[in-house]
């Protein structure tokens, strides 16, 4: 039988939709929850076992088996783990109680991480974000003899930096059932973890310190990239973005995505916004924008009614969706008019630094995700647009 590890952060992601970035410390989480956040990084860590479950049966003569009736997950009690897999309708070993049932920390993480490598996994999984895969990565640190085994990381935090995680918790389960029945060749390579700089955060800049490497399987497209740090953006590409933005908006609302781009754009058009935050502007032609709204969580942006958004791919990853703005939820898209009123807004260079991969999408709603697939124009200068492929 193939045994699967797997190891969830309750209360990774919790402070996306309602514009608290990340949840690291038990203070934010808590606030996250008073603002009417709700915990989400289980039923995407579930997402990704059934995917799993689903790819891992094997033909035989009388037909396929039952999906994942071949797996059996080692895991943590309750949200640790454990409810994921019976929500996945997957067997479960259970290996570490404590955390279940209460408010759950890093050490929880790190000793779940321990208990389950202990047993013996051909790969683990864990959901969380950037800090939960620091946890992870020093849990294996400390195991001494115990062998290192692959580790694959389900997507369920705010950032998401690292190289470590997939794209979307469905190609979790696809990486994780390629690896196990190791179709295409599918080699390890060292991933690297990452987390956000605090310290260039405060000097208006988004980039990200190296923690150390953990062994992932390598499936192109299905496995993230890092984030790369943000560059300085020449003034006559933003100026030439700034002006086609207002042009296109006219006299409207325009709400900008987090992002080094986004905020250069917005200092062209005379503005003022946060570098990590979503803020709204008004904009009426001849006059200079007014922020109506800063660092606005969901409830804020459907409250405010329809706005053109504006967003930038990061850099490196080519996310624009489902990293860093998660406030611009499926609600918000939809009530904003989906397609017909998304702004994507990049750098020439910034493009072509993707080398043809795609944007990618990752809200947690498949539909909008395939709806929103397909060719976009991205705006990169003045009367300047690039037709670029957006996928999930």
């Amino acid at each position: 039988m193939t045994r699967i590890g797997l190891v969830v952060n309750p209360v990774a992601g919790l402070g996306g939709r309602v514009g608290l970035g990340g949840t690291d410390g038990p203070d934010r989480a808590r606030a996250a929850l008073s603002l009417g956040a709700r915990p989400l990084a289980g039923a995407r860590a579930a997402a990704a076992l059934g995917e799993l479950a689903a790819r891992a049966g094997k033909p035989t003569r009388a037909g396929f088996p039952a999906p994942g009736s071949g797996l059996l997950v080692v895991t943590a009690a309750g949200p640790l783990g454990a409810d994921s897999v019976a929500a996945a309708g997957l067997a479960a070993q259970v290996v570490y109680a404590a955390g279940a049932g209460r408010d759950t920390s890093a050490e929880d993480t790190a000793a779940a991480v321990r208990a389950v490598v202990a047993e013996g996994v051909d790969l683990l999984l864990f959901a969380g974000g950037d800090g939960t895969a620091r946890d992870v990565l020093g849990a294996l640190g400390s195991l001494g003899d115990v062998p290192l085994c692959p580790v694959l990381g389900v997507p369920t935090g705010v950032k998401m930096h690292s190289a470590v995680f997939a794209v979307s918790p469905r190609a979790a389960g696809e990486v994780a059932a390629a690896w196990l029945a190791r179709t295409g060749n599918v080699r390890l390579r060292d991933a690297e973890v990452m987390d956000r700089d605090e310290d260039a955060l405060g000097e208006g800049r988004v980039t990200s310190r190296l923690f150390g490497w953990l062994p992932v399987p390598d499936v192109p497209v299905r496995v993230q990239q890092r984030k790369t740090g943000s560059t300085a953006t020449a003034p006559d590409a933003v100026g030439g973005i700034a002006a086609e933005v207002a042009e296109r908006v006219g006299a409207g609302l325009l709400a900008l995505g987090p992002g080094s781009t986004t905020r250069a754009v917005a200092a062209s058009l005379g503005a003022d916004v946060s570098l990590t935050g979503v803020d709204v502007l008004a904009l009426r032609p001849g006059h200079p924008p007014r922020t109506v709204a800063r660092e606005a969580g969901e409830d804020a942006l459907l409250a405010l009614g329809p706005a053109w958004i504006a967003l930038s791919p990061i850099g490196g990853q080519g996310f624009l969706l489902g990293r860093g703005n998660q406030q611009i939820s499926p609600r918000v898209l939809r009530a904003a008019g989906g397609r017909a009123h998304l702004l994507v807004l990049c750098t020439e260079a910034k493009l072509a630094a993707l080398g043809g991969r795609p944007l990618l999408l990752d809200t947690g709603d498949d539909a909008l995700d395939a709806e929103l697939s397909g060719h976009l124009p991205v705006i990169t200068g003045r009367r300047r647009t690039s037709l670029y492929r957006l996928a999930m």
